[in-house]
């Protein structure tokens, strides 16, 4: 009995022994690993061992996150990627002198190892927790002297405090190169490299040739900022150092999250975070986002804008190199300065703003110059195309120079920076000329027009026994000075402007009481501005809610025309849901908040207020967040009101934003309050998924995003759509309760979309909801075909609302 419980024991203990061997996270000299062992790495996120890719026999050195159920396995690193083998019975990992990690078969004939510049007494291999395996001294405390360690030699991924980039002294580069396929670690025809040639930049490549580009570091980010090359979020850094003996990019996290950026065999860069509720990587960052990411689509001086059709243009002052070529779709040969440059000549250099900036391939840098500076030393030399600033961080400092034709570029609304191009003297006298004399021609059509508004008042409006329009009585709508308003926006400083609209330019102002304000200033050759200042006095000067923005006066002094609103210090929501980073501060909470505040501003114009008022362009950035970030509806120049019980009307002049606008109203011009409803429900899906339906892409599908939302929801997969930022605040059957509510709204039949009070309703009970039927959603069409098709879409003067006329 006493030797059955002895031997019992001691087949425990030795398993025991076993399995700690196993799972240690060093091997030494005196211990190697064959096919079926591991070892792990403290604190066990990642595991290192013999694997074969998902439908695959061949056998590899590789690791991987432990934590992962097995058959979702996820490499991270791959060692003999180009020597895979087939049989590893007699196949050993091991560690010899003088400091190497050696792949050995039965013939002690190396298949893989590693290398080393200097020899050790008691070299180990450890698979630390960041997932890097190092070669080093067992006896060296300097716990980063490392002989040779894999975050020098990555694959297809960039782990958190892997740096990428190349070492100037001893030429070594660490890139990411993709994988053949899903099932094939060989190395495949992408690879992404942080460029050392000019000003730093990160190159996506196909062979030898950029396929896309992330643009330079200006202290903050690249200056393509939505890439997963920004910053992640507020859970991490960025770090990027450039000096004399290296350049590389790391960024590192501040939480515990599994995080990983890969590049796949198709050529996506994707940022991706383990969901452990879903047990799912949740891909929250993709590069290329859009066809604009194609390096260098509108060839020089092209500029790429998804959100026109056809998407390349020339940058203002520029025409085409070969315009018929241009006019067929081909734009790699790009476009000339309308006037060219004479290095005999005088030259000015001309701001373009909201840009990713241009290739640095042919730059040059200065990290000490002023901007002035810069101005003043790119025009000495006439091989200087351009120059910006460098850093950004800590207000504008440093220059960067460009020397040849820019390439690259693409318009970042909202999030792009501003470079100084090189023109022709006569380019900046021939715009003030130009202005002149658009002046001259429209002062007088301009005056008539506005005496036309004012009759037009003061038919709709005037009181009894008045005989001329008084603002201040009629409208119960102060009246400012236009010197307050002049030195409250700095003298319309550049500086304090804002934004810029259909109705002109929106400057941010502070009265001499301290009150802040926002202006919007009547731009004198907007002919769509004078119908919206008229909508806006009409409107909103009525209008009191808690959910619309306030007007709080007016200024009409000579040929001046401004509105005076509250001031919203934190922008526009398209700032917050469409931003990796200041997504992060927006809560399920606050989310929820927000969509009930837009929901109860919408019923108000719809029902409760003195004119029933259809707003008719209502998206994210038509919704202001005051400084508790409360939404407040916005921008009225497109609202239209409808009489007594009507419910809506139709118009041959239909406006809106592409995304946002209702099947009937954008084909039939149908516009009535469910036309609203529809906006308001594509707003609730933005809101939750952090994505825009316009530009929408899905590996999966061509489907915008109400497709996707209505796919996922008639799969009973909502939850997919739920922005991952919000996997720890949120109220699940309260967000799948949005989504729904979401869907009813956009509804292809109007009659099925609920009212706003319904809305209301239904966001603030927990009573069953109807089954949403299909949204009126299109697929994304191609962007030649719709060159071809002759469109009659106009872009308006803020690149975002469109007018589409239809003959009657």
């Amino acid at each position: 009995m006493e030797a059955s419980f002895l031997l019992l024991f001691l087949l425990f203990f030795c398993s025991t022994i076993h399995k700690i061997s196993t799972t240690t996270d060093i091997i030494t000299t005196n211990h190697s690993i064959v096919d079926g062992e591991t070892v792990v790495s403290s604190g066990g996120t990642f595991e290192m061992g013999f694997f074969s890719p998902s439908g695959s026999s061949k056998r590899y050195i590789g690791i991987w996150y432990k934590q992962i159920l097995p058959h979702m396995q996820t490499v991270v690193w791959v060692a003999n990627r180009e020597k895979p083998l087939t049989n590893t019975s007699s196949v050993v990992l091991k560690v010899t002198k003088p400091g190497i990690l050696a792949l050995l078969n039965d013939k002690n004939e190396i298949i893989w190892s590693t290398n080393t510049s200097r020899s050790v007494q008691n070299p180990v291999a450890q698979l630390l927790g960041s997932g890097n395996l190092v070669v080093k001294d067992a006896n060296d405390g300097n716990r980063h002297n490392f002989l040779w360690q894999s975050f020098s030699f990555p694959t297809d991924t960039h782990l958190p405090d892997m740096k990428l980039g190349k070492s100037f002294r001893t030429g070594q580069e660490a890139y990411l190169s993709a994988w053949q396929n899903d099932n094939d670690p060989t190395p495949g025809e992408f690879t992404l490299h942080v460029d050392p040639t000019g000003y730093p930049q990160v190159l996506l490549k196909r062979g030898t040739k950029v396929s896309a580009r992330s643009g330079p570091w200006n202290g903050l980010y690249w200056s393509w900022a939505p890439l997963y090359l920004q910053k992640l979020s507020n859970s991490s850094t960025i770090k990027v150092v450039f000096n004399e003996e290296e350049i590389y990019y790391s960024y590192f996290l501040t939480n515990n999250w599994l995080t990983r950026i890969v590049l796949t065999s198709n050529g996506d860069i994707q940022s991706l975070t383990w969901v452990d509720r879903t047990k799912s990587w949740h891909i929250y960052l993709k590069l290329p986002s859009d066809t604009c990411d194609t390096y260098s689509l509108c060839g020089a001086y092209g500029s790429c804008d998804i959100d026109n059709s056809p998407v390349c243009g020339c940058l203002e002052k520029f025409v085409a190199k070969y315009p018929q070529q241009w006019e067929n779709g081909d734009w790699s040969e790009g476009c000339v300065r309308r006037t060219p440059l004479n290095c005999n000549k005088e030259h000015v250099f001309l701001r373009y703003s909201g840009i990713k900036l241009p290739d640095t391939k042919y730059s040059q840098y200065d990290k000490t110059m002023t901007l002035e500076g810069c101005r003043q030393v790119c025009l000495k030399n006439c091989s200087c195309t351009a120059y910006s600033s460098l850093d950004i961080s800590n207000g504008d400092k440093g220059c960067l120079f460009w020397f040849g034709e820019l390439t690259d570029i693409r318009k970042l609304s909202g999030r792009g920076q501003d470079i100084y191009i090189r023109m022709d003297s006569s380019e900046q006298v021939s715009v003030a000329g130009s202005n002149r004399k658009k002046a001259e021609i429209l002062a007088v059509s301009f005056s008539l027009l506005m005496a036309m508004i004012l009759l037009c008042l003061i038919l709709l409006y005037k009181r009894k026994k008045k005989k001329k329009l008084n603002l201040k009585e009629d409208f119960e709508l102060p009246l400012f000075q236009l010197s307050t308003i002049t030195r409250a926006t700095n003298n319309f400083s550049v500086n304090d402007k804002i934004g810029e609209g259909g109705f002109g330019p929106v400057y941010k102002g502070v009265l001499e009481d301290g009150q802040e304000i926002a202006v919007k200033r009547l731009s004198r050759t907007s002919m769509q501005g004078l119908d919206e200042f008229k909508n806006e006095v009409i409107y909103i000067a009525k209008l009191q809610h808690r959910n619309l923005v306030r007007l709080l006066g007016c200024c009409i002094q000579g040929e001046e025309k401004m509105l005076i609103y509250e001031y919203m210090p934190n922008k526009s929501l398209d700032s917050y849901i469409f931003d990796q980073t200041k997504s992060k501060l927006l809560d399920w909470p606050k989310r929820f908040d927000i969509i009930n505040g837009i929901a109860r501003g919408l019923l108000y114009l719809h029902q409760d207020s003195r004119l029933r008022i259809i707003h008719r362009d209502l998206k994210a950035s038509n919704v202001l967040l005051d400084i508790e970030m409360n939404p407040k509806i916005s921008d009225f120049g497109l609202a239209r009101s409808v009489a007594g019980n009507e419910m809506g009307a139709n118009t041959s002049h239909v406006v809106g934003t592409h995304g946002y606008m209702s099947p009937e109203y954008a084909v039939d011009g149908i516009f009535s309050v469910k036309s609203d409803v529809f906006s308001f429900g594509v707003l609730v899906l933005e809101i939750v998924s952090c994505k825009k339906n316009r530009g929408f892409v899905h590996q999966d599908h061509n489907l915008n995003l109400l497709g996707h939302a209505w796919k996922l929801y008639k799969e009973d997969r909502s939850l997919e759509l739920i922005d991952e930022e919000l996997a720890d605040s949120c109220h699940i059957s309260q967000v799948l309760r949005s989504i729904q509510v979401g869907l009813l709204c956009v509804q292809q039949s109007p009659e099925d979309r609920p009212n706003m009070s319904s809305v209301v309703l239904m966001l603030g009970n927990e009573s069953p909801l109807p089954e949403a039927k299909e949204p009126g959603y299109f697929t994304e069409r191609n962007i030649f075909d719709e060159a071809k098709s002759g469109s009659q879409t106009a872009s308006s003067k803020n690149e975002v609302t469109i007018t589409l006329l239809y003959p009657r």
